[in-house]
């Protein structure tokens, strides 16, 4: 499946485009630019961000608290991601505490323009479990 992506490098740079071959489980993925293709090892990114549109919208304020009927609710556990370089991304995954070096967290907006992300653990400083009724939903 050809996914739309956005990889931060944890020096800062990003790489956009398409790559068919993301998996956590494996070191590197391929991201194609146009006619040209790179190899984005993931021990170097901050994280690999699945996306919409590779341009987004800069002027979209993301929310920090779900939909109540946002079916992504039941079953995921919020969370709030702090990286190394102060961003932090608010979302759900299905396993808290991660236990691998790259988990997949859905942003909590479910219109924001990221998919979904992986993040690379060595990239965070704190992730700490948000309550879902802080996320808009209930227990």
């Amino acid at each position: 499946m050809k996914n739309d992506v956005v990889a931060h490098f944890l020096d800062g740079r990003l790489v956009k485009g398409t790559s068919l071959d993301v998996a956590p489980n494996r070191p590197r993925c391929h991201v194609k630019m146009g006619e040209s293709m790179v190899e984005v090892e993931l021990a170097k990114l901050k994280a690999l961000f699945f996306v919409r549109d590779v341009e987004g919208d800069h002027e979209y304020k993301e929310l920090l608290t779900a939909d109540p009927s946002d079916m992504r609710l039941r079953g995921a556990k919020g969370i709030e991601v702090t990286f190394h370089d102060g961003e932090r991304f608010v979302g759900l995954t299905n396993r808290f505490p991660p236990n691998q070096q790259f988990f997949f967290v859905l942003p909590i907006d479910a219109k924001s323009n990221n998919i979904r992300v992986l993040v690379n653990r060595f990239a965070v400083e704190s992730i700490k479990e948000r309550a879902t009724a802080d996320l808009g939903g209930s227990t």
